[in-house]
């Protein structure tokens, strides 16, 4: 791509050192300035180099920026590499970036959520360039190429201190020790891991630049055995710093383990090391910061002490450890007192100097001579020679350097043994934590070799490099053109080449009197002008400079001699090998032998300190010689044995970066990180691969991602044809790029010219669509406006001609209504008129009117009172004149009355009179008595009128009187009325005048009043308002209290439901966490058998060599091939021990026998599977007839007895009538047909005689079955009394105890009731056998009875017509018959044959019929009765019932191993889910059990149960990864639990049961404990099955649901580096959404077929989608690459098709939806707009399912595919953590696709009835019985 307009470059900056501009003007060769505008707004005149005339380096187009490659980028530069960092560290917060090989680690300074176990997982088997950069990765990679390449491995882990080495290395080998697990229970990786603690703790210091720097480097072997799996562990150490032990610099400290005695000194086992503050030791207090903030030393003391115990060192020789780093501190302390110049001493009884000798068990005495003295030697004589005070001070702290570097290699030493495994190593993988380039302002010896280990390790890196390359050319058969890279063998030979820096150091160390500055004048004379790579500061004279690979450093020479002898006086190691402590002594024991803990041995080990690499004799000259040997030369040897290591080794590399100095999280300076970038080799890789070929794509990579650049007619079949043509067209320089056999091979820049023109064709294509988009919608508007405006137009038109019309109407109406209006206007005053004067004449005529009706009622009213009065007057002169008439007419009678009286008193005194009276007085007295009688009742009836009369009288009387009194009254009262109208009249004048005044004071009152009125209004008005406000406050309050009391229900309903949820999650925790320790016991109980196995193994080995065939290597097939003897002989060991070479030589005989036999077995069993199939039908179809009847319970033997005799009546009855019919026929027939010769009168009389005889067999049945109950009831007696006295006796002496024979008495009970339910089941099957011969009898009764009727109508007829009427009734009735039989034995092939036979015996006898039918009458007499067929006729088949089975099975105590073996062990999945019901395993066993329990036998019960249990498990460790068979065994497990459930006895589960289930339940047994067993058991099914499910589905998830495309073109390739990713488009073997649907397909099948509840069956579906979910969100947040617009919609159509799959299995409501929602959620994510606040809130809502840092880690990813897509911005992933930090959530990155829900068990009861369970032959169970 040329310098054109718009075309964006770097240039070089002193403080961003790249800074990012664009041209304004193209570039023409020959300008020598480029206009440039900044993207901070300013514009540049940017001059070229005159000489080299360089361009700038162009800039990558923004979609390859943030590439997880850095070989990805187009242009390979340095400012490209550095602002890709950038971005991926600053805006994406990814800290690990690929260049090529290289793996880049950056420092964040925080910590970081991406190394725990399941990021472990998902990087563990993937391929390094199909997961986002990782030390896992890289790890993982390192693993898997030992496993397949068998070579060992190598990470080289470099950088500055501060970078992040340390870590990292500590991060791989957690990774191996996770991956892998140890082949042993020794817990290798533990220690592999505890090692880490302890050598930081002995070789790490707190630097300016670090906390935790490691001042060592270090080389791991992790070795692993044949299975790749951990067995030990070897760590090299290189160049300890042994200076910090006695110096440390300003702000830093010495090792980490002084601080951690110091702070734990206060514990009692530490009292004796006499420790205190790290402040009160000279050797802790120089850096003057003894404190790391966050770090708590004695936390990190107990951690190191646990580190050692876990590694094997004892509590005693970690206190000898203690105590010599105790006392290395306290010699630190020793102070020493200049006597003169050149001598000094230590006064007496020095503190320190006494605790150092204590703690070192040496004499105080000697050592402190030894401290102020030291021995000459020369070649006669020794001489001893005190020392000056600065020399014992050296001399103190090199003692106390030598014993720290000693204890250091005997501390590794021993870590190195306790990681050393006896087991042989097969392959073993190398962790390098070594240090990086290192540039001071003042370099001595340890930066001098530190650089020069780089340098080694730069050029080997440079040529592994190289060599790739080279490999991955000639691969692709592109012409190899020689590279020119930076080979730094010219700085590796001036230092360690013959006479180069370290040879003329040792040479030097070697002179008597040889200084620092004569070994740099010898430098200066030997290399100065010489080599090109050495030079001479120039004001100094002390000092060299070095030209190294990264940059040039200068080295101050005062030191390195003394570094390089590393001077220990021989005298003070003496007096410390004298010690009395016995740990002491070991430390030095290799000056003796001249071999340090760690030095090169026999297994390979380097050498680390400056004692010799090979074991000596022990020559005092020799050792002498040895002990010369320089720390220089040392180290370089120690180097060589490295190199030699890692080129044996396949290495990986991994370049820590530290961002900046100030320990800062996620802040970059680019200054230090260029400088870190030129120094660990990155550049120089990027710059090997920018020399060549930087960029390759595959053909169909190629073809995918241009496809937008070819015509249709460039695409042909052959994929590499057609890019050839393309790219042919597209670049024309040929040189440009190279095709190779998979690859396409571009130069630097064409990737992204290619990209540019991509951009530019789809840019035209998205133009061309929006021109026609946006012509094509302002030609609808336009249309759409000419439409509204013509619509506008008409109604407008429409509107004005209707306003005129409305016009035209309106002035017709106006006339119209002024006509009527004024016609109105006159009417209506007219009538007003007309009115007025109606009302006028009619007032006056009423007022007329009522004048005169006034005056008529006045003269009527007044003619009614004279009327009145008068009548009242003319009433009472009557009434006075009456009353005085009949009182004059009384008093006259009354006169007269008394006279007659006298007269009459007289006539009665004489007796004549009296006689004269009497005659024919007697009918006059009759008569007047009958007079009297009638008078006394006139008397009576006038007695009422009289007194009705006198109660009127008396009541008038009383009226007047009242009138009277009324009237006297009121006359008084007019009297005084009329006085008083007087004193009235008075009153009213004095009234008037009170009136008046009252009237005065009443409007005064009224004023008051009105006043009054006004102020109580105005008050009521007030209080109204009041009122009314108090009412809203009171419906304010109303309202707020029905809100509060509504929210604080809502809030109550959601505290409910949340506590509900909170319940439901806490038992689903204890479920969860019940089901982990049961699966971790089983794990366990696994290895125990384990164990057991490889123990019995090692006992029973018959021959050394023999190998244990691996369980997982035999195939399902071959288990089942051998018949059952071969299959018994399988539990020898010797059988399954034999090596798999010596194989027996194939029998060709035996084997087509073996194939015969099998064929005849298959036949069989498909004819017994056909005859059960029969069976099955026959029995449903009878079930389907059968009518329900009654259960009788409690029925007595009285009652069966008689019905017995009803029987035996009926059964008489019929003889009877059997024998009147014979008598009939023999008296009433005709005798010529009738006659005891005639052939009719005989087969008649034989089939009489068959019924009869069929009737007393029936009898015989009959009594035989109440000898049975009569003989049952006999046996069942004694045993309910338990007449057996002298048992009894015995048992009772037995039982001493109450509670004993308490117990016999319950167990007497439990047998009684069994015995008497087995009687009752007899009863019963007795009587429904009783019923069938009742229901027999009866039909026989209806048959004679028709027999007769036919036989009275033959008899009736002529004989030829009779013949022919019998033959015609019993052709129809055994058509009738056969019929019903041919129905009855459809399915029964042997009953139907009987029938047949007898059927052809009834054609026999109805041939000889027809026969004497043809005869004539004369020949059919003539024939003699012994020319008759003397066969009987078949009598009546009357079908007898099949026996009433209890639903149990009965087998032998020694044939449960059978049992078990062919039930459990050795059957087929298969062959049962197919051809048997499901779960007939768990029903037989149940039916065994049920029989066990029936016989109250509780050791069968539960040696059956334990051998079940132990026999599923047998058969689920043999055959655990085979999912049908752990699907099998899940769902009887299930079943057979619910059995035992349904048939407990319990209410609860027998609410669905049968009557006759109800009767199966176990009656002696309390079987829940092993219910318990037996869940605990489908739990651990239930895992293993999940477990299996994953394996299977694991390989098959990102590649279906990620990476393959399943709708075609909508994602786009983009440009890879050198670790090619998976490509998306479908390879063939490469798995598809398709694949994991018929893998679905398969699982619920499978389940479906075994018969699997379907509540199981929902769990184990919902686990399904949940580990798809898992894995694929997991490894969506691990895949930059992955994270883009069309990936997301690529996710949603795959979830979708899941779904629909659930939609399709009716499993919607199993939960499993809900386990995609968090990939629903992220795909979501992935689409959605990011752009604005509203986007950011809706994505919070949206995202409820995900994680902060799921959110977060998915928008960092986000990538564009195309140019047309935008990044997220750094604000906008701000707003959403803001957001989101109210949220409370898991830290966790990835979701735990390990999780298993923990499932249940919702009991299903089976309507299966157990007694129609029939058992088929295959199972080979031939010897278990139905009962």
């Amino acid at each position: 791509v040329s310098a054109s307009k718009f075309a964006r470059v770097w240039i070089p900056d002193p403080e961003e050192v790249w800074k990012s501009a664009e041209l304004l003007k193209d570039y023409k060769p020959g300008d020598k300035v480029l206009l440039l505008h900044l993207e901070e707004g300013k514009d540049l005149e940017y001059h070229l180099d005159p000489k080299t005339k360089e361009l700038p380096h162009l800039r990558n187009p923004d979609i390859l920026v943030g590439e997880n490659d850095l070989t990805a980028l187009s242009y390979l530069h340095e400012p490209a590499v550095l602002h890709n960092l950038r971005v991926r560290f600053i805006d994406s917060k990814l800290i690990y970036t690929y260049c090529g090989i290289v793996l880049v680690a950056i420092n964040p300074y925080e910590q970081l959520p991406i190394y725990g176990e399941d990021i472990i997982n998902a990087y563990s088997g993937q391929n390094m360039g199909d997961m986002d950069p990782h030390i896992f990765a890289v790890a993982e990679e390192a693993y898997k190429q030992m496993a397949r390449d068998e070579r060992n491995q190598s990470i080289i882990v470099s950088g500055e201190s501060g970078a992040g080495k340390t870590v990292s290395a500590k991060y791989a080998m957690r990774y191996f020790a996770t991956v892998s697990g140890s082949a042993s229970e020794a817990n290798v990786e533990e220690k592999v891991l505890a090692s880490n603690p302890i050598m930081e703790s002995i070789g790490n210091a707190k630097t300016t630049r670090n906390d935790n720097s490691s001042r060592f480097g270090k080389y791991i072997e992790i070795g692993f055995d044949k299975r790749y799996r951990i067995i030990g562990a070897n760590m090299r150490t290189y160049l300890l710093e042994k200076s910090r032990v006695v110096f440390q610099a300003e702000e830093e400290r010495n090792y980490h383990i002084f601080y951690q005695l110091c702070a734990s000194a206060k514990l009692p086992e530490f009292k004796m090391l006499r420790l205190g503050n790290a402040d009160n030791f000279n050797y802790t207090k120089q850096g003057g910061s003894p404190v790391i903030e966050g770090v708590d030393d004695a936390k990190e003391m107990a951690h190191t002490r646990q580190a050692c115990t876990l590694l094997g060192i004892s509590e005693s020789h970690q206190m000898g450890i203690f105590r010599i780093l105790a006392g290395i501190l306290h010699l630190g302390n020793v102070g020493f007192t200049s006597r003169d110049a050149d001598s000094c001493t230590i006064s007496p009884k020095h503190e320190p100097l006494c605790i150092f000798c204590d703690l070192m068990g040496v004499d105080y005495e000697e050592m402190c001579h030894w401290l102020c003295h030291r021995k000459l030697a020369t070649a006669t004589e020794t001489y001893i020679k005190p020392i000056s005070k600065l020399q014992a001070t050296n001399a103190r702290d090199a003692l106390a350097k030598h014993i720290y570097a000693k204890l250091f290699n005997w501390i590794v030493d021993n870590v190195n043994q306790a990681l050393h495994s006896a087991v042989k190593q097969h392959s073993f993988i190398g962790v390098l934590d070594i240090y990086g380039f290192e540039t001071f302002e003042i370099n001595s010896f340890e930066q001098f070799c530190i650089n020069y280990a780089n340098e080694k390790l730069q050029q080997q890196f440079n040529m592994h490099v190289f060599k790739l390359e080279q490999e991955e050319y000639m691969k692709e058969q592109i012409p190899w053109t020689l590279i020119d890279f930076y080979d730094n063998q010219p700085c590796i030979n001036l230092i360690e080449s013959k006479l180069g820096i370290l040879d003329l150091l040792d040479e030097e160390c070697k002179m008597p009197k040889g200084t620092d500055d004569t070994w740099a004048q010898k430098l200066y004379n030997t290399h100065l002008n010489k080599c090109a790579l050495f030079e001479k500061p120039r004001l100094s004279n002390k000092a060299f400079i070095i030209q190294h690979f990264a940059d040039k450093v200068e080295y101050q020479c005062e030191g390195f001699l003394e570094k390089n002898k590393d001077t220990v006086f021989e005298e003070q190691i003496k007096v410390l090998k004298s010690s009395k402590f016995k740990m002491l002594p070991e430390l030095f024991q290799d000056d003796e032998k001249a071999i340090s803990p760690t030095s090169a041995t026999s297994s390979g080990r380097t050498l680390l300190t400056r004692t010799p690499a090979k074991p000596t004799k022990g020559r005092p000259g020799q050792m002498a010689k040895e002990h010369k040997k320089t720390v220089g030369h040392q180290f370089r040897n120690s180097l060589h044995l490295l190199m030699e290591t890692l080129n044996a080794t396949t290495p990986h590399y991994v370049r820590c970066i530290k961002p900046n100095d100030f320990k800062f999280p996620f802040t970059f300076d680019e200054k230090r990180a260029v400088q870190q970038l030129r120094a660990c080799g990155v550049l120089e890789t990027i710059r090997i691969s920018a020399a060549g070929f930087p960029s390759r794509w595959t053909y169909q990579e190629f073809f995918s991602r241009y496809r937008v650049l070819m015509k249709q007619k460039d695409v042909l079949s052959d994929r590499k044809q057609t890019c050839k043509n393309v790219l042919e067209k597209l670049i024309l320089d040929k040189d440009k790029y190279q095709f190779g056999k998979t690859k396409i091979f571009f130069r630097a820049g064409q990737v992204a010219y290619l990209e540019k023109l991509r951009a530019d064709k789809l840019r035209a294509a998205c133009i061309r669509i929006q021109k026609t988009i946006r012509g094509w919608l302002l030609r609808k508007k336009y249309l759409r406006m000419r439409k509204a405006a013509i619509t506008v137009q008409r109604y407008v038109r429409g509107y004005q001609a209707r306003c005129y019309a409305k016009f035209l109407r309106r002035t017709k109406a106006a006339t119209i209504i002024q006509k009527y209006w004024r016609m109105y206007v006159v009417r209506r005053r007219y009538k007003i008129r007309r009115a007025a004067t109606i009302v006028l004449q009619s007032y006056l005529r009423g007022f007329l009117a009522r004048n005169r009706y006034r005056k008529i009622l006045c003269e009527h009213k007044a003619v009614i009172i004279q009327k009145r009065v008068r009548g009242w007057l003319a009433r009472t002169h009557y009434k006075r004149s009456m009353h005085a008439i009949i009182y004059l007419q009384c008093c006259f009678r009354r006169m007269m009355a008394k006279r007659e009286l006298k007269k009459l008193k007289i006539e009665a005194r004489s007796v004549e009179r009296y006689k004269k009276l009497h005659i024919g007085m007697e009918n006059k007295i009759m008569q007047l008595q009958r007079k009297v009688d009638e008078q006394n009742k006139d008397y009576k009836c006038l007695v009422e009128k009289l007194t009705n009369l006198e109660g009127i009288y008396n009541s008038e009387t009383e009226k007047l009187r009242s009138d009277l009194e009324r009237l006297q009254l009121s006359e008084e009262e007019a009297k005084v009325a009329t006085g008083r109208v007087l004193s009235l009249q008075e009153e009213i004048a004095k009234l008037r005048k009170d009136l008046e005044q009252t009237r005065s004071e009443k409007k005064c009152i009224e004023e008051h009043a009105d006043r009054y009125k006004q102020e109580t209004e105005q008050l009521v008005s007030n209080l109204k308002e009041e009122n009314t406000l108090l009412k809203q406050e009171k419906e304010a309050l109303n309202h707020r209290i029905v809100q509060q009391a509504k929210e604080m229900t809502e809030t109550m309903e959601k505290k409910l439901v949340e506590e509900t949820k909170q319940l439901e999650l806490d038992l689903n925790d204890e479920r969860l966490r019940y089901q982990n320790l049961l699966n971790e016991f089983s794990r366990l109980e696994e290895r125990y058998d384990d164990l057991k196995e490889e123990m019995t193994l090692m006992v029973h080995v018959p021959k050394p060599g023999h190998k244990r065939t691996d369980s997982t290597h035999s195939s399902n097939e071959s288990e089942y091939i051998f018949s059952s003897e071969i299959a018994e002989m399988e539990d020898i060991p010797s059988r399954t021990e034999e090596p798999s070479e010596k194989k027996v030589p194939l029998d060709m005989s035996l084997f087509l026998k073996l194939q015969k036999r099998v064929t005849e077995l298959e036949q069989e069993k498909q004819v017994m599977q056909d005859e059960l199939d029969r069976k099955e039908e026959q029995v449903l179809r009878s079930k389907a007839k059968e009518e329900e009847r009654p259960q009788i319970r409690g029925a007595e033997l009285e009652y069966e007895s008689l019905k017995r005799q009803e029987l035996e009546s009926e059964n008489k009855k019929l003889k009877n009538e059997l024998n009147e019919l014979r008598k009939a026929l023999s008296e009433k027939s005709a005798p010529e047909v009738t006659a005891p010769g005639a052939p009719a009168y005989r087969v008649l009389m034989e089939q009489l005689t068959s019924v009869s005889e069929e009737l007393d067999v029936r009898k015989e049945e009959v009594l035989i079955l109440r000898s049975q109950l009569v003989s049952q009831k006999e046996a069942i007696q004694p045993k309910n009394t338990m007449t057996d006295s002298t048992i009894l006796l015995e048992d009772v002496q037995k039982m001493k105890d109450k509670g004993e024979i308490a117990q016999a008495y319950i167990g007497l009970k439990e047998t009684n009731r069994l015995l008497e339910s087995q009687l009752q089941s007899q009863k019963r099957s007795h009587e429904n056998e009783a019923e069938a011969l009742r229901g027999e009898i009866q039909s026989l009764k209806e048959e004679n009875n028709r027999q007769q009727q036919l036989l009275a109508q033959n008899l009736q007829l002529p004989p030829e017509a009779r013949i022919e009427a019998s033959l015609q009734h019993e052709i129809t009735r055994l058509t009738n018959e056969n019929l019903y039989f041919e129905e009855l034995y459809a399915d029964d092939p042997k009953k139907y044959q009987s029938y047949r036979i007898s059927l052809y015996k009834r054609m026999i006898v109805c041939k000889t019929i027809v026969l004497f039918c043809c005869l004539p009458l004369g020949q059919m007499e003539n024939i003699s009765p012994g020319q008759i067929i003397d066969e009987p006729i078949r009598p009546v088949n009357i079908p007898r019932k099949e026996k009433d089975f209890q639903g149990m099975l009965e087998y032998k105590k020694e044939d449960e191993q059978k049992l078990v073996k062919n039930l459990i062990l050795e059957l087929k999945p298969r062959g049962v889910a197919v051809n048997l019901i499901p779960g007939l395993p768990a029903y037989i066993l149940f039916m065994c059990v049920r029989h066990a329990d029936y016989l109250n036998d509780d050791q069968k019960v539960r040696s059956l149960l334990t051998s079940t249990i132990n026999s599923i498990k047998k058969v689920l460790k043999k055959r655990g990864d085979d999912f049908e068979t752990v699907s099998f065994w899940l769902s009887n497990t299930c079943r057979f639990l619910h059995c035992l459930k349904q048939y407990s006895g319990e209410e609860g589960f027998m609410k669905h049961n049968t009557s006759r289930q109800n009767e199966h339940c176990l009656t002696n047994f309390d079987l829940a404990e092993y219910r318990q067993v037996l869940s605990d058991l489908a739990i651990q099914i239930y895992q293993q099955l999940v477990r299996v499910l994953e394996n299977i589905l694991q390989p098959m998830i990102v590649s279906g649901m990620l990476e393959h495309e399943t709708i075609q073109g909508v994602s786009g390739v983009k440009p890879t580096g050198l670790r090619k990713r998976t490509s998306s488009i479908a390879d063939e073997g490469t798995y598809t959404l398709d694949s994991i649907l018929r893998q679905l397909n398969s699982f619920h099948s499978v389940m479906c077929q075994h018969g699997m509840d379907p509540e199981l069956i929902k769990q184990v579906v919902k686990q399904m989608f949940y580990i798809i979910g898992a894995i694929t969100l997991n490894n969506l947040l691990l895949r930059k690459d992955m994270c883009s617009w069309s990936k997301g919609m690529q996710i949603r159509y795959n979830v979708s098709q899941l779904e629909e799959w659930l939609r399709d299995k009716n499993l919607m409501n199993s939960g499993a939806k809900e386990t995609l929602e968090p990939l629903i959620q992220a795909a979501q994510l992935l689409q959605v707009k990011k752009k604005t606040d509203d986007d950011a809130e809706a994505i919070c809502s949206m995202c409820n399912a995900l994680t902060t840092a799921q959110i977060v880690k998915v928008l960092n990813l986000y990538t564009p595919v195309n140019e047309f897509e935008e990044r997220v911005s750094v604000s906008f992933i701000r707003t959403i953590q803001m957001r989101l930090r109210d949220r409370k959530d898991s830290p966790q990155l990835l979701m735990d696709a390990k999780h298993i829900f923990p499932v249940t068990f919702p009991f299903n009861p089976s309507s299966l009835a157990l007694e129609t369970i029939q058992i088929p032959a295959s199972l080979g169970l031939g010897f278990i019985s139905r009962v």
